[in-house]
């Protein structure tokens, strides 16, 4: 499943790229909200990223600090297209929100793995008399 999280990860990435860095009139029209497209598509991204490097939160955390950064900043070499300091908010939260949501969710996974773990080997273990 991590391998599966892994593709989407870096295939959402390639998205973001393409679509930010497209000239506008090539750009596709959702009908929802600017910020709304914003904060799903990173949101997700950064889930995706979460879950496919799980243990890796603080690389991660940077990683797509950085790739924020750098697709707002490619945006003012692009024609139709420019940086924006609150895209760029709204980019670096979704994502790290995102991020945060698959660690609480992987680590709440884990948790509970270990609890079920632990009631069936007390369910089969005899007591000593």
């Amino acid at each position: 499943m991590r391998r599966i999280f892994q593709a989407a990860a870096w295939l959402l990435a390639v998205v973001i790229v393409l679509l930010s860095l497209s000239p506008p009139a090539l750009r596709p029209q959702t009908g929802a909200g600017h910020n709304f497209e914003h904060v799903a598509i990173f949101l997700i991204t950064g889930m995706a990223f979460g879950f496919g490097y799980p243990g890796r939160a603080k690389v991660l955390a940077i990683g797509l600090l950085a790739f924020v950064a750098a697709i707002e900043i490619s945006q003012i070499w692009v024609p139709g297209r420019h940086a924006r300091a609150s895209d760029f908010v709204f980019d670096a939260v979704a994502s790290y929100v995102g991020l945060g949501l698959a660690y609480v969710l992987e680590k709440s996974r884990i948790a509970a793995r270990l609890k079920m773990r632990g009631a069936r080997s007390f369910l089969f273990v005899r007591k000593k008399r």
